[in-house]
């Protein structure tokens, strides 16, 4: 036992404990921050700290309607218009289908953890088993903002097509202005916070009952967008896709060069932000060896087909200078005689599909947050399941408030640069995650070899992204774009040739492994290169948040726990790590 510390005393009792604590916060750094879990410590022990169980009522038809109603309502009703009006142009359509493609290879590498483990955790729980409880707390924390900012910028997103579908102004009848306060966060929107506060009512409910809901809206959702694009095909004009409003204004498809579909891509990555909250339902599914593939990887590929028709018909309506970033498709309509009504029924579409992906959402945070519980990184109340719904209701209950608060005061432009890094950064550390857990196992294999391929992989991937950003185009940026290419083709296929898989997924996969997880790594980091500079300020200020509160607090907290025997010892990881992940492959 550390010295200092005594079993069964709180580093949080008194004053006079805390500073106890805090004097011995390197020692226990060094111990808790590389403290690896195992898939049988997640599927049981930390499973058990919940007190009850999460009902599994859910199979592949809910995951798919939970994907489709996750991601179609915050992707084209609420990025669409400004990613093609200032970034990307009529090419917003490749610019949703780098995405997609970034999406899905994202997905495989969710899916392999989600079907090996299914626990409400996501990418917390996948990082905890993988780089230890510092790494995963960190993107944990990531996860948690990306959710409640995304569907704070969603549920505003509502008002402003409510209003479209009314014929009222937002700004004036819907969200009161306070002149005192500063810019982007002087608009309030109370109901974009009654919205969120009655779908937090509905989830705390139960989770099969949201479910059906969900299918239900996701249906009428579904008829609306399919509507949308038949009529944008047919009354849209294909010289919009090449020709701007403006003549001052850069034409052709590509307005902005292809620079711009890149940039575009990384904007409209929120889109995708709807399939990872679909694996932390994996404790709650009844087959998952089966359904979760189904559900995670068809719903993105469903997804992604749908945005490019969507962004095409758009496109063909109006041209992408003359797109209104607040509400495109409404905006498309509006002022015609024969078809203004035409915006109405739009709105009320979008509104569907804008409580569906907040519903998903929203189910999604909440989980998330009740497995950091059961790490004991925050406090274990979150984790609580009730035992009459079956669902995390303290913290379903603890994160609708905070996103109610924030949907109150903040505008979308200050949101969505800072959730698609977030996402960015978190789909980044889960491929890292599935190649070193395939090649490393923990205890009886050499680490080094993997996470220098990580590492030399992720660097010439950095390389390429500022090459692509920072030099001028020509023939010498075009050798060195390409030298970048060969060095990183070498490295993978060495490490594919030399190093040996220790660990094969006895249900599912990521396939052509490790290509896969290494062109999404490439691709998360050539996105990331691809957002602002004000973004990366935010993101570093909010991780140096996360990270104070680890040292301040989350670390004492698993400290206390692993010494109650709350938590396993960071010493027996290695003797029982391959013995556990061989019987929760029997689960």
């Amino acid at each position: 036992m550390e010295e200092g510390g005594r079993r069964g005393v709180s580093s949080f009792s008194s004053l006079r404990a805390y500073g106890r604590a805090l004097a011995q916060t390197p020692k226990r750094l060094a111990r808790r921050a590389g403290s690896v879990s195992t898939t049988f410590e997640e599927m049981n022990r930390a499973r058990a700290r919940s007190g009850s169980d999460m009902r599994r009522t859910l199979k592949w038809l809910d995951l798919v309607g939970l994907g489709l109603g996750g991601m179609v309502g915050a992707g084209v009703f609420v990025t669409t218009g400004r990613a093609a009006r200032v970034l990307a142009g009529p090419a917003v359509v490749l610019s949703y289908a780098v995405a997609g493609l970034c999406a899905l290879l994202s997905a495989f590498c969710y899916t392999e953890f989600a079907v090996d483990m299914p626990v409400a955790g996501g990418a917390f729980s996948y990082l905890r088993v993988t780089f230890g409880e510092f790494a995963a707390f960190i993107t944990g924390a990531n996860l948690v903002m990306e959710y409640v900012l995304s569907n704070a910028a969603v549920s505003r997103s509502f008002t402003a097509y409510l209003g479209a579908a009314i014929g009222i102004s937002t700004t004036e009848r819907l969200r009161i202005t306070i002149s005192g306060l500063p810019h982007g966060f002087n608009q309030l929107d109370l109901l974009a916070v009654v919205v969120v506060l009655i779908i937090s009512l509905c989830i705390c409910y139960s989770t099969k009952e949201s479910s059906v809901l969900n299918m239900v809206l996701t249906a009428l959702h579904l008829g609306f967008i399919f509507f949308i694009i038949l009529l944008g095909f047919w009354r849209g004009d294909w010289k919009n896709m090449v020709e701007p409003s403006n003549p001052k204004s850069p034409g052709g498809f590509f307005p902005y060069g292809v620079g711009g579909v890149f940039n575009g891509a990384a904007m409209v990555y929120l889109s995708y932000i709807g399939y990872d909250a679909v694996s932390t339902m994996a404790e709650e599914v009844r087959n998952p060896a089966t359904d979760i593939p189904i559900g995670v990887s068809g719903s993105v590929v469903a997804v992604t087909i749908l945005y490019c028709l969507m962004a095409v018909s758009m496109s063909k309506l109006v041209p992408y200078d003359a797109i209104d970033v607040e509400a495109p498709f409404s905006a498309a309509f509006r002022g015609s005689k024969q078809w203004g009504w035409v915006s109405n029924v739009v709105g009320v579409g979008a509104g569907f599909g804008i409580l569906t992906s907040l519903m998903v959402s929203m189910l999604g945070q909440a989980r998330y947050l009740c497995v950091i519980g059961r790490s004991n990184v925050v406090p274990a109340r979150f984790a609580k399941v009730h035992p009459k719904t079956g669902t995390p209701v303290n913290a379903s209950a603890f994160l609708g408030l905070l996103t109610a608060v924030i949907a109150l005061f903040t505008e979308l432009d200050v949101l969505l640069n800072l959730v698609s890094i977030g996402t960015l950064f978190v789909f980044y550390m889960v491929a890292n995650a599935v190649v070193y857990r395939r090649y490393v196992s923990v205890g009886t294999t050499n680490p080094w070899p993997t996470a220098t391929f990580l590492i030399s992989f992720s660097l010439t991937s950095l390389i390429f992204t500022f090459l692509w950003q920072f030099v001028a185009p020509g023939k010498v940026k075009v050798l060195m774009l390409c030298a970048c290419t060969v060095v990183a083709v070498v490295i993978l296929q060495m490490f594919h040739y030399f190093v040996q898989q220790t660990r094969k997924p006895e249900f599912w996969g990521v396939p052509l492994m490790p290509w896969v997880p290494a062109i999404s790594i490439f691709l998360n980091i050539f996105l990331l290169g691809s957002l602002d500079g004000p973004s990366y300020i935010r993101f570093g200020f909010f991780s140096a948040l996360a990270v104070l509160a680890y040292v301040l607090y989350s670390v004492h907290s698993s400290f206390d726990a692993e010494e109650d025997g709350r938590l396993h010892k960071n010493g027996d990881v290695s003797i029982r790590s391959g013995e556990a992940d061989n019987e929760s492959l029997k689960v």
